[in-house]
C-alpha cells in the first residue's frame, strides 16, 4: 500500500499500521506492506517511526507503481489530491480517503473513475472521525428508507458552544480555550463558519437519499454570530445551542425533495444530541423501519481518524483478494435538491419592544402576514426592559426570514436581539 500524507492523521495511520500489521494481515488473509509515503518535504520531523527510504516527494510516481494495490490519501484539499486519486484508480489501485472537501465538491468524478477502473473508493474517515456512520448509511440501512439525518459533525464548534453554555464564556473566550487545547486551528474559519460541517452534510445527504448532493447545495451558517443572549434564551427554553448538519427528505406532489443545511439551532435538553459535550461528534438518523439511531464518539484527531482509515483498508484489501468491489455510489433516486428558503423550519425570535398596549398584536400580525403560526409568546420585564420572545411552528424558512426583516422595521420594536432556528420539540 501507499500512503499520501504524513501529518496528524497520516503519521497515526503509519504508527497504528506498524503496531498492528500482523493482526491486520490476519484479518485480511494476506500480509500487507507499506511500500511508500509521499510527503511535500523530506526534511520535516515526523511523529511516526518510518524508514527513511520509504519517503518520497513524487506522489504521482508512487501511486502509479505497478505493485501498489491500495492508496491511502490523507493530504486533504481538492488539488493535488484529486489528481493523485484519479491516477491511482487508473493505475489499478483501490483508494481509501479521508478527504471530505474533495468528496463534497467533486465526489462524482472519483466514483465514476472508480467504477470505470473496477476499483474501490472508501471514505469512512471523511465524516465524524472514528464514529462509524458512512458504512451504516451505505450498507446497514440499504434496506430501509432514511428520512432525516441530524448531526453534530464538527468538534471545534461543539466545544465552543458547550463552553458558552456550561461556563458562561463569550464566543471569543471559548474559541481561545479550544485553540489552547488543540481543538481549533490558529485560523478556525473552516470550523466556526461551518465550511467543514457543510462538506460533511453533503456527503451524508448523498448517502442517505441516494442523490448527488454537493457542498454547493448546502446552506451554511457558522457560529461566530452566536451571542451570550442566544445561549441564555436557549437555557430559558430548556434548550442548548448546537451547530447542526441537517439532511432531510420530503415527499411533495411534484416528487421527493431533499435538502441539506448547516446552522446553529436550539434543541431541547431532552434530545440525545443535547448531551454531546466537548469536542465529541454524534449523528442522529431517522428511518422508516429502524426508527431512531444515534452514532457517537470522537469526531477528530489523528488516532480516531486513523482507526476509521484502517478499517476501510481492511475492507478494501479483502475485496482485492477476492477480486470484487464493494459498495459504490448510489444515485438512482436523483431527487431534486430544495433551496433553503423552501425548507420547513421553526424560529425563536427575541426582541426589545415598547411596553405599551397593542405591541403584541402588531407583532403577531407580522407573523400572520406570512401565514406563520406562533407556538408560544412570552414577555419578560416591563418598561425599558421589556423583551418579547416568540417561538413559531414550522413554516417556510423564507417566510420566517421575511418576517424577521419586517419586525426590525417596526416602530414599536426597538431591536431584534436574537434569531435562532429551533429543532426538535420544546412543548
Amino acid at each position: 500500500m501507499a500512503l499520501l500524507g504524513c501529518g496528524a492523521v497520516g503519521s497515526q495511520v503509519a504508527r497504528l499500521f506498524a503496531e498492528q500489521s500482523a493482526d491486520l494481515g490476519a484479518r485480511i488473509g494476506a500480509p500487507l506492506e507499506l511500500a511508500g509515503v509521499a510527503v511535500r518535504r523530506l526534511d520535516r520531523a515526523r511523529d511516526a517511526d518510518i524508514a527513511a527510504d520509504l519517503f518520497t516527494t513524487d506522489a504521482h510516481g508512487l501511486v502509479t507503481r505497478g505493485d501498489i494495490d491500495v492508496v491511502i490519501e490523507v493530504i486533504g484539499g481538492i488539488e493535488p489530491a484529486r489528481s493523485f486519486i484519479l491516477a491511482a484508480l487508473t493505475a489499478g489501485a483501490s483508494v481509501v480517503t479521508a478527504n471530505k472537501a474533495l468528496l463534497a465538491a467533486d465526489g462524482a468524478t472519483l466514483f465514476e473513475a472508480a467504477a470505470a477502473a473496477q476499483r474501490d473508493i472508501y471514505f469512512e474517515a471523511a465524516v465524524a472521525g472514528a464514529v462509524p456512520i458512512i458504512r451504516p448509511l451505505r450498507e446497514s440501512l440499504a434496506g430501509d428508507k432514511v428520512r432525516r439525518v441530524l448531526g453534530i459533525v464538527n468538534g471545534t464548534t461543539n466545544y465552543v458552544l458547550d463552553k458558552m453554555d456550561s461556563s458562561g464564556l463569550g464566543f471569543d473566550e471559548a474559541l481561545e480555550s479550544a485553540q489552547s487545547l488543540g481543538y481549533a486551528e490558529a485560523d478556525p474559519t473552516a470550523d466556526v463558519e461551518g465550511f467543514d460541517a457543510a462538506a460533511k452534510a453533503a456527503i451524508l445527504a448523498s448517502l442517505a437519499f441516494h442523490t448527488r448532493v454537493t457542498v454547493a447545495d448546502v446552506h451554511r451558517e457558522g457560529i461566530s454570530e452566536v451571542t451570550g443572549t442566544d445561549i441564555l434564551s436557549a437555557q430559558e427554553m430548556g434548550c442548548v445551542v448546537k451547530l447542526l448538519a441537517i439532511c432531510e427528505s420530503e415527499e411533495r406532489p411534484e416528487g421527493t425533495r431533499v435538502s441539506a443545511r448547516v446552522h446553529p439551532a436550539m434543541i431541547p435538553r431532552s434530545h440525545p444530541l443535547a448531551s454531546v459535550r466537548g469536542a465529541f461528534n454524534a449523528v442522529f438518523v431517522e428511518s422508516d423501519a429502524a426508527g431512531q439511531l444515534m452514532f457517537y464518539g470522537p469526531g477528530a484527531g489523528g488516532a480516531p481518524t486513523a482507526s476509521a482509515v484502517l478499517g476501510d483498508l481492511v475492507t478494501v484489501a479483502r475485496n482485492r483478494l477476492s477480486n470484487v468491489t464493494g459498495t459504490g455510489e448510489s444515485t438512482y433516486a436523483a431527487c431534486a435538491v430544495a433551496a433553503m428558503g423552501d425548507s420547513l423550519t421553526r424560529y425563536h425570535v427575541a426582541m426589545e419592544v415598547d411596553d405599551k398596549p397593542g405591541v403584541l398584536a402588531s407583532v403577531a400580525e407580522m407573523f400572520a402576514r406570512e401565514d406563520i403560526s406562533i407556538q408560544t409568546v412570552r414577555q419578560v420585564g416591563r418598561g425599558d426592559e421589556a423583551r418579547l420572545v416568540v417561538v413559531t411552528h414550522a413554516a417556510q424558512d423564507s417566510a420566517l426570514a421575511a418576517t424577521v426583516d419586517a419586525l426590525a422595521t417596526m416602530a414599536s420594536v426597538r431591536a431584534v436581539t436574537s434569531v435562532m432556528r429551533v429543532e426538535g420539540t420544546t412543548e
